[in-house]
């Protein structure tokens, strides 16, 4: 048997890798038709391919009987773990912290500053050849609750600091101190809504945040307030988000929905105060140098049998 290392990026693009493992290229093509490089029995190391069609990065999964490490090239790792329980126990399943931290945290701060500012009029006006002037309102003395702060919710709060904000609230799945203030467990949620001029999701997709953002969620949020999600879909509930735009309530930047991708005709596209950008917030420039040096890094860990960083699971413990 050889020791295969699937990657999504031709290994001969990646500087650095280690010596001893036979690396393979595999995507899964445009359309998740290409066929494997090799038998999947042979490979332990497998980097799922990024930004393919739902599904098909655990399309192998069923078969990598030798595979020891799963590498996603995305924060989340939601649209692989349902494949883990087709893989022996003693898997570790790492994500892509700080991959994409910047890029998420850039168009966070760009998607509410768009909303806030009234952007999306003005291109519509340009568009008309229309001088629509107005007032609208600054981020400046804001308060902004960003509710999921691990490393892009931090990120996001780096760059929020040069905009005069009255103030950060955080809240993760437990609460902890940090240099910049606390971090509040999400019980505390329905005392920090209601101060919040700004509400951003960052949060992991997990049972415990489905749906986390519901109608009693939603009705906490003071009036005229903006929900931003860069975290996945699903933890909002679509159709009480809509009841709440299209009263002209709440308004919301979305770059990412449930369903997704959001299909033709849906109300989303056309709800007042929604601004939707369609699951971009990593993929931009910053991806790919970031990308190589992680796996790089871990790739070498594994090789010389170290810790691999940004461990999420591994199959076979209690509750996986």
């Amino acid at each position: 048997m050889t020791a295969d290392v699937w990657l999504p990026i031709p290994p001969d693009e990646i500087d650095g890798l280690p010596e001893g493992p036979n690396y393979l290229f595999w995507d899964g093509g445009d359309d998740g038709d290409q066929e494997f490089p090799a038998d999947p029995a042979d490979c332990v190391f497998y980097v799922v391919p990024y930004m393919r069609p739902a599904g098909l990065g655990m399309r192998p999964m069923p078969r990598m009987s030798s595979v020891r490490v799963v590498q996603t090239l995305s924060a989340g790792t939601d649209h692989v773990e349902p494949g883990l329980k087709n893989l022996p126990a003693g898997v570790r399943l790492c994500n892509a912290r700080g991959v994409h931290e910047a890029s998420t945290a850039e168009l966070t701060l760009a998607l509410v500053l768009a909303s806030l500012r009234g952007i999306p009029g003005f291109v519509r006006a340009q568009d008309r050849g229309e001088w629509r002037g107005g007032f609208h309102p600054a981020l400046a003395d804001k308060t902004v609750l960003i509710v999921g702060y691990g490393s892009i919710g931090a990120a996001i709060e780096d760059r929020l600091v040069a905009f005069e904000l009255a103030r950060v609230a955080r809240v993760a799945r437990s609460g902890r101190t940090t240099a910049r203030g606390p971090v509040h467990p999400l019980t505390d949620l329905p005392s920090l809504l209601p101060e919040a001029d700004v509400v951003v999701l960052s949060t992991p997709l997990t049972e415990a945040t489905r749906g986390l953002v519901d109608a009693d969620f939603l009705a906490r949020m003071k009036d005229g307030a903006l929900l931003v999600n860069v975290a996945r879909g699903a933890v909002v509930d679509t159709k009480a988000l809509l009841a709440e735009v299209e009263s002209g309530r709440l308004t919301a930047a979305l770059d990412v929905t449930d369903p997704e991708p959001l299909p033709p005709g849906h109300p989303l596209w056309h709800a007042p105060g929604v601004l939707i950008s369609p699951h971009v917030g990593g993929p931009t420039s910053a991806f790919l140098p970031r990308a190589k040096r992680l796996l790089t890094s871990q790739l070498h860990r594994f090789v010389n049998q170290e810790p691999l960083a940004n461990v999420v699971l591994t199959t076979g413990a209690e509750g996986v």
